[in-house]
């Protein structure tokens, strides 16, 4: 997939017109969209068997349309490639994710000085889900798609219209917010500094020694502010179509923590991973910069023409709009703190357990968002136009095709944890024990990976209208209330598998309450048909996770049983799906019988 970044309009120069996938939506003639978007749900509607849309078909199976002769694809081949690019630049971040990982494992072990790291690194893991992933996507997205079709809405007035220029919304939307925001993020890196100690004791009264904890918290308190620009260039590089850069920022990131780390952990301690945490940050920076200099260039012409909606966009923006998604933010991401909290009262290492263990169960869930990240603009444009029937459909095909996903990797992750955490981390420091105790928790996290893949596919879509919702928080604070609930009745008998349990057992609450809410309040999705859809699918993860589970004992080496687990277990996954007729595996399986028939 090429950078979708490269020039969204006609300058004052003319020019060749960019191919259709690569300009905004507001440009893509109407018919072109039509085709594009006019697929078939994948979830069965009423009366018809599992795996059959309108006329017998799904959106699986039914690839779209070619254009017309000498007509460029439409936006659905525009966004199969967008997410193909992010899958493509996601899974290279998880996997030098996962060499981050064995470094600290490798040079620190699961000890004291990889939990003082763990802590200080709490605050950046938040800020990255408040001001890159969650919080300033679910804003700005919104924001930035009711400007881009204010701006067409300007540029497609009639000729003879003799009203003033006015300002371009976009540019009007990035002056009235992006100055001030530096300024309240550069207060709160400045604050998190000075208040280290604090926060330290707040985070994990248990510890020992907090002085290392407090160095490296200082060290990644920029995180705040770095953070902060990222996620401000992701929404509107997102609402742009540009893709690429964004998922390319974690990339960036994990390159500085290694290159810190293999550098200066000899001289520097725990405290070289922590230096490259910074780092990491700003280059997360640049590698969106060039990109959004070419949308939104430095100087700019007025619009010829104002359009009836040509109004400010920043009252989206406001305090209503913005404290519901805060609180939402920051109650999904306290699940975090209450875990290390609990797991500061059990003995060293159990914090880092916990981490590493959730790390590699989350990947399957991440891989599954990247579906409804490449989709939450095309829902927001929708929104905004009240369109409410191709986001009800755009939100449904994201809910099925993340669950197959993220169920397909539950299934893995119950299988062969050990073997999993024995390649990956098993070397130096980190020992046959660790291995043990963080393939445990690592199985009990993967019951609540359907839990958080749904609440980040689920959330998106409340927040798509850009007015005031509390409903994702509500659902959110209850879920937590039932986290910490949990694990304090959990964690003295249990250890750090009792936390892992409550952290499942609240974020699926969280999950139902989302999905209930959804169709009454925003999207009239079908909430039955959904769930059913993903009990079909979480029972066959189940069979072939047993199934690993029990074939894994069968080979001794952890490399080659992990690599025939890779096969054996996807295999019984789609097998026991077809047999249980889900929807998505029939049409995934149609498809691909289709392609290999085309082929030959």
């Amino acid at each position: 997939m090429s950078d979708t970044g490269t020039g969204t309009e006609a300058e004052a120069l003319p020019r060749e017109a960019p191919p259709l996938e690569d300009r905004p939506r507001d440009a893509l003639p109407q018919e072109a969209l039509a085709r594009a978007e006019a697929a078939p749900p994948l979830l069965p509607g009423p009366g018809q068997p599992p795996g059959s849309g309108p006329g017998g078909t799904t959106a699986l199976d039914t690839a779209p349309e070619p254009a017309d002769s000498g007509e460029a694809p439409g936006l659905g081949s525009f966004l199969a490639r967008a997410a193909a690019g992010t899958a493509v630049l996601t899974v290279l971040a998880a996997v030098l994710g996962l060499v981050r990982d064995q470094a600290i494992a490798r040079y620190f072990g699961a000890s004291d000085a990889s939990d003082a790291f763990l802590i200080a690194w709490t605050v950046p893991e938040m800020a990255a889900t408040l001001l890159i992933e969650d919080g300033m996507a679910l804003l700005l997205v919104p924001a930035f798609s009711l400007a881009l079709t204010r701006r067409a809405d300007a540029e497609s007035a009639p000729r003879t219209d003799t009203r003033e220029p006015g300002p371009d919304p976009v540019r009007e939307l990035v002056a009235a917010t992006l100055p001030r925001l530096c300024v309240l993020l550069m207060a709160g890196a400045a604050l998190l500094m000075a208040g280290a100690p604090w926060v330290v004791r707040v985070l994990a009264p248990g510890l020992a020694d907090p002085q290392l904890a407090v160095d490296c918290t200082r060290l990644t308190g920029v995180t705040v502010l770095t953070f902060g620009i990222t996620g401000y260039f992701s929404a509107a590089l997102r609402a742009h179509r540009s893709f690429l850069p964004p998922a390319g920022v974690y990339v960036a990131y994990n390159i500085g923590i290694i290159g810190m780390t293999l550098v200066l952990h000899s001289a520097w301690g725990v405290r070289a991973a922590a230096a490259g945490v910074a780092v990491g940050s700003l280059l997360m920076i640049l590698t969106q910069l060039p990109t959004l200099l070419r949308l939104l260039p430095l100087a700019r012409p007025r619009l010829r023409r104002l359009g009836k909606r040509a109004a400010r966009a920043t009252p989206l923006l406001g305090l209503t709009v913005l404290a519901p998604v805060v609180l939402f933010v920051v109650s999904r991401q306290s699940q975090v703190l209450v875990e290390r909290f609990l797991a500061s009262t059990l003995p060293a290492g159990a914090i880092s357990h916990l981490n590493y263990a959730q790390k590699v169960a989350q990947m399957p869930m991440v891989l599954s968002l990247m579906i409804c990240t490449v989709t939450f603009p095309v829902v927001a444009r929708a929104m905004a136009d009240g369109n409410h029937e191709k986001a009800r459909q755009r939100v449904e095909r994201d809910l099925a095709l993340a669950g197959m996903v993220v169920l397909l990797g539950t299934s893995v992750v119950l299988g062969y944890a050990p073997q999993i955490i024995e390649v990956l981390f098993q070397r130096g420091a980190f020992d046959t024990a660790d291995t043990e105790a963080t393939a445990q928790v690592m199985r009990v996290y993967a019951a609540g990976l359907l839990g958080h893949c749904l609440v980040g596919a689920l959330s998106r879509p409340f927040f798509s209208s850009g007015r005031p919702t509390w409903f994702p928080a509500f659902a959110m604070g209850t879920g937590l209330l039932v986290t910490m609930g949990a694990g304090y009745a959990l964690t003295y008998r249990f250890g750090v598998s009792g936390i892992a349990t409550a952290n499942a057992v609240g974020i699926s609450t969280t999950a139902l309450l989302l999905l209930m809410g959804l169709g009454t309040r925003v999207v009239p999705i079908r909430a039955r048909a959904v769930a059913l859809s993903l009990g079909r699918l979480a029972g066959a993860a189940l069979v072939a996770g047993a199934t690993g589970w029990a074939a894994a004992q069968l080979v001794p080496d952890a490399v080659l049983s992990l690599a025939a687990g890779c096969v054996l277990v996807p295999a019984v996954f789609f097998l026991t799906g077809l047999a249980l007729r889900s929807p998505e595996v029939v049409s995934l399986l149609a498809l691909i019988r289709r392609r290999f028939t085309d082929g030959r």
